[in-house]
């Protein structure tokens, strides 16, 4: 089973990035390659079970339920149960972490999926590249400015 990562140092205190992360229905705010997110099931970002739809640049439209949020490990779990993407099973979590020696945050991103293994090496570069390292990238950049 692979598993696609991706991780970065994000310029400020984890106590300013771990809002825009634990905002389930809120990826949209953040990550460039969501153009629009809605909570379709939950009544809070924080509830177990959530779901949110999620609407991509090219149009594709992916469907996620919210399974764990950690608040005291800054860690959010999630699965796919609906996307364009040949996976059978994909389970994925972001966790952040205090660089306490200069006050940054790092952040990383990893997924287990299933897929044929004739999609494999393209899935892994997408989730891990096109997913995963875009999102930290932005809000690296966020932080930067």
């Amino acid at each position: 089973m692979p598993r696609p990562y991706s991780s970065a140092v994000i310029p400020a205190p984890l106590a300013e990035v771990w809002p825009l992360v634990r905002d389930f229905g809120g990826i949209h705010r953040w990550h460039p390659a969501i153009e629009q997110a809605e909570l379709t099931r939950g009544c809070s970002d924080a509830e177990i079970g959530a779901q949110r739809r999620l609407t991509l640049g090219d149009g594709g439209v992916v469907v996620e339920n919210l399974l764990a949020l950690d608040e005291r490990n800054h860690a959010l779990t999630y699965e796919i149960v609906e996307s364009p993407f040949a996976v059978r099973r994909y389970v994925s979590t972001v966790r952040l972490a205090p660089v306490t020696a200069v006050g940054h945050t790092f952040g990383e991103w990893w997924v287990d999926f299933d897929a044929d293994a004739a999609d494999e090496g393209d899935l892994i570069d997408l989730f891990a590249n096109g997913v995963f390292a875009a999102g930290l990238e932005a809000l690296r950049a966020r932080f930067a400015a």
